[in-house]
């Protein structure tokens, strides 16, 4: 595990995740949202956006969380370990309803400076209906994945990832 790619619905935990991993794989952490969002929630251009992942890809190794469908291809093809948190949709809403009252008025760790934490009524329903529209189609990427020699991890249950970075930290 060199290139490690971490997916799933907001408030699954993702960033927690490649936190953990960077501490016991001794691997830089990249967090997306923190690279794609500019202080005040301002968008990175298409083609800075590539660049700065092309930049990070092109390392020995690392950990970067986050979708961003737009570049998940170009991500997937430099990763050799893809990790899908597919948590229930109660557990995410409880994720980011939790970060919301716990980073009131401040940027999260995995948010760039400048973007305080919000709400709203749009990202409430994606996440909401995420396990519907999005995992069908991430199941079936991760599918054709198997046969690439790429290191696949799915998990359904939080307690399975907590064993999943037990073992890697033995």
């Amino acid at each position: 595990m060199e290139k490690i790619m971490i997916i799933g619905n907001g408030g699954a935990g993702k960033s927690t995740l490649a936190r953990k991993l960077g501490v016991v794989l001794a691997k830089e952490v990249y967090h997306l949202d923190a690279l794609f969002w500019k202080p005040g929630w301002e968008t990175t251009a298409s083609d800075e956006w590539k660049a700065i992942l092309t930049e990070i890809m092109a390392k020995d190794s690392w950990i970067m969380d986050g979708n961003y469908g737009s570049t998940i291809e170009m991500r997937e093809r430099a990763a050799d370990t893809i990790i899908f948190l597919d948590y229930s949709t109660s557990r995410c809403l409880y994720g980011i309803f939790k970060r919301r009252v716990m980073y009131h008025k401040k940027s999260r760790p995995d948010m760039n400076e400048g973007c305080e934490e919000k709400l709203d009524w749009t990202f409430i329903k994606w996440v909401a209906g995420y396990k519907r529209k999005k995992t069908p189609g991430i199941l079936a990427f991760l599918d054709e994945m198997k046969t690439s020699g790429k290191e696949i991890h799915h998990f359904t249950k939080p307690r399975d990832t907590e064993h999943f970075i037990t073992r890697n930290n033995e």
